[in-house]
């Protein structure tokens, strides 16, 4: 009767480790099969993206990205003191500098940031409208496009083009062989994205929420379920207000899970302290996979002292949401208006979206509703129109007030000529230093998607478990025979 101890046969102990074994495989494949956002959106894209991105600093160079880092849907403006915005950027509408004290606005290559620019050669900056610099003070506003390397030995040009669809105003300095260029049909690749930016903002918005939010008065503590690999958090009170700053914490979130934060309302401030950059900083290590969106405000404020985490999607192209923050460490996505401003410097630096984003077979935008809390409402935004001269908004800093954009003939423009000088951006005096050690993250970012390691995965879990069915249709059929 010794046959009849199935329990010890070894074929079927075989099978089950087989079984046991392929099991954790086959969540792997489920859930690092993640749909990422295409480019030019998303991660970062092109043969030189680094594999691993720094906290913001001021050198070595890191690469170079094809995405684009910002996309505006309608005007860009740069207000009182802002420094800078790194990496490939998009604008509809127009462009708009008038900086309170005049000075430099470092566009595609910066001072200080991740370091990783827009591929030579490339288009650094395309604007579908106009792109004005003021003129009206003393120090005019001055925009720069590109750059040098003096980290190599011999330094090299980073450089770029600047395109525009209308006129060009002002001072500007462009690192040769880029140039300024008119051709208002080079923006029409970027016209879809608007689109997409709203239907995404629109599908995010409309999940069931897989963990909670709770505001002590200190900190704002997002909890997640500890297993969804799609953490979604739909919040509909402000974080902070004009006078209050809070804390940001997330706690239950599983390693390399997407992070989406649903802020609901039609005016909606965030003031926060958390947030330095540093590899040590627990919002660093979910930045490449956080994203807060804002579905249906009309207004978005981010301000506060700190180096902002993640990247910010706006849906609604009525909308205008004001940078006053010191840093954004993340991409900027925004179906509407930009303005970006800051009594004490403000900059945009390129690090990339590398989440997985749900999927809505219908995503209509959803329409604005009124904030469940009172909310202040930013200063005033620019008209969305791109064909509307952008108008500045009040700020709490001494700016004298900025003329309207001007729209000269095209004879008045200057020419496309790209400028005699190569200027260097020049570091931010007014950017905090991030604290930590600037080295390799402990969690290293993806490439471009996560399908490299999936299909290998699968695979062996397929054939783990043909090899365990093959073994138990054996062991069945021995068993038969002793009978």
């Amino acid at each position: 009767m010794r046959h009849g101890v199935r329990g010890k046969n070894p074929l079927l102990r075989f099978a089950v480790v087989a079984a046991l074994a392929a099991a954790p495989l086959i969540t792997l494949a489920a859930v690092g099969d993640a749909a990422q956002m295409a480019p030019p959106l998303g991660p970062c894209s092109g043969p030189d993206c680094p594999t691993q991105w720094d906290p913001p600093h001021t050198g070595p160079f890191n690469g170079a990205d094809a995405s684009l880092n910002v996309f505006v849907g309608g005007n860009y403006l740069v207000r009182q003191n802002a420094a800078e915005a790194e990496g490939k950027i998009a604008i509809l509408g127009n462009l708009d500098i008038n900086k309170a004290s005049g000075g430099a606005f470092n566009m595609g290559v910066v001072g200080v940031g991740s370091m990783v620019t827009p591929p030579n050669g490339s288009d650094h900056v395309t604007v579908g409208g106009s792109v004005a610099m003021d003129n009206s003070q003393a120090n005019p506003s001055r925009l720069f496009i590109g750059g040098t390397d003096f980290f190599v030995n011999p330094p090299t040009a980073l450089w770029g083009n600047l395109v525009y669809g209308t006129t060009l105003t002002g001072a500007y300095d462009i690192t040769p062989t880029g140039q300024a260029i008119q051709d208002p049909t080079r923006i029409d690749q970027f016209e879809p994205l608007r689109t997409i930016i709203e239907n995404d903002s629109a599908c995010m918005a409309r999940q069931t929420a897989t963990g909670t939010v709770a505001d002590d008065g200190t900190t704002v503590t997002f909890t997640g379920d500890g297993t969804s690999a799609r953490q979604i958090f739909n919040y509909d009170q402000n974080i902070g207000t004009d006078g209050g700053i809070r804390q940001l914490s997330f706690a239950g979130i599983p390693a390399n899970a997407t992070v989406i934060v649903n802020m609901t309302g039609s005016n909606v401030t965030v003031n926060t302290s958390s947030g330095t950059g540093a590899v040590d900083d627990p919002l660093t290590v979910l930045r490449p996979n956080l994203m807060w969106n804002f579905p249906t405000a009309t207004n978005v404020s981010v301000i506060g002292t700190a180096q902002w985490q993640g990247s910010i999607m706006t849906g609604n192209p009525d909308s205008t949401t004001i940078l006053s923050n010191p840093g954004t460490n993340g991409r900027v996505y925004l179906a509407g208006n930009l303005q970006q401003q800051g009594s004490a410097g403000t900059e945009i630096h390129n690090y990339p979206f590398n989440g997985d984003l749900p999927e809505c077979s219908e995503s209509p935008s959803p329409s604005p509703s009124p904030s469940d809390s009172p909310s202040p409402s930013p200063s005033d935004s620019p008209s969305p129109s791109p064909s509307d001269s952008p108008s500045p908004s009040p700020s709490d800093s001494p700016s004298p007030s900025p003329s309207d954009s001007p729209s000269p003939s095209p004879s008045d423009s200057p020419s496309p000529s790209p400028s005699e000088t190569t200027p260097q951006p020049s570091p931010s005096e007014t950017t905090p230093e991030p604290t930590g050690s600037r080295t390799r993250p402990p969690h290293p970012l993806p490439d471009t998607g996560g399908g490299d390691l999936v299909a290998p995965a699968a695979g062996a879990a397929a054939v783990l478990l043909g090899l365990g069915g093959a073994v138990i249709a054996l062991a069945r059929r021995n068993r038969g025979r002793h009978s």
